[in-house]
């Protein structure tokens, strides 16, 4: 089994790659998923979310409103922080067992850890390859502004929150600059699969 991270920028199109690579044959292990999943209703992280941040950030139905609290965090980085030290370890521990239930059942696959904060996160060491997914931050800002409804200023904030997707470029071992046409990424997608099966 040969297991790479997959991450990128907000907007820059890392969930289309990993489309791409999903119907090329790899094995996608979604941290995003997983993050909506532990913090559904009654589970710890949500628990603890509720605890720290307090009722005003629920739904009627008692789920917790993601915009809000989204809201928080991108202007608050000490918010932020709060919030990954309750949610990471959860998603890290619940990606382990899915990795073991992977090499278990398919011993020979390509596994794609798709993480936004792959990095940030420490999810990024003992990987084959670390993916980046890459746009420069003008293109960032736009198609963020277009895709959630963002002013230039909110789309800013969210960008911003993460580390910039330069610095991200420099620790890949693997670039997919997905500025320029949607085939292009998905030709090079392809080519990185293969060369991730050569690893096998």
């Amino acid at each position: 089994m040969v297991i790479a991270g997959l991450t990128g920028g907000i907007a820059s199109g890392k969930s289309t790659v990993s489309a791409f690579l999903e119907n090329a044959g790899a094995v996608i292990v979604d941290a995003d998923k997983i993050a909506r999943e532990v913090v559904q209703k009654n589970r710890p992280a949500w628990q603890k979310i509720v605890r720290t941040f307090g009722q005003s950030i629920l739904l009627p139905d008692g789920e917790i409103n993601r915009i809000l609290l989204g809201d928080i965090i991108f202007n608050d980085p000490a918010q932020k922080q709060v919030l990954n030290h309750i949610v990471h370890p959860e998603v890290i521990a619940e990606t382990a067992t899915r990795l073991a239930e992977i090499e278990k059942n398919r011993p020979g696959a390509v596994v794609i850890l798709d993480v936004p904060l792959l990095i940030e996160s420490g999810m990024n060491t003992g990987l084959s390859d670390i993916i980046v997914v890459y746009v420069p931050e003008p293109v960032q800002i736009q198609r963020l502004m277009i895709r959630d409804a963002l002013t230039q200023a909110q789309a800013l904030a969210r960008i911003r929150s993460q580390m910039p997707i330069e610095e991200k470029k420099r620790r890949a071992t693997i670039v997919i600059d997905n500025s320029g046409r949607l085939e292009n990424t998905r030709i090079i997608s392809l080519r990185v699969y293969q060369k991730l099966c050569d690893k096998i």
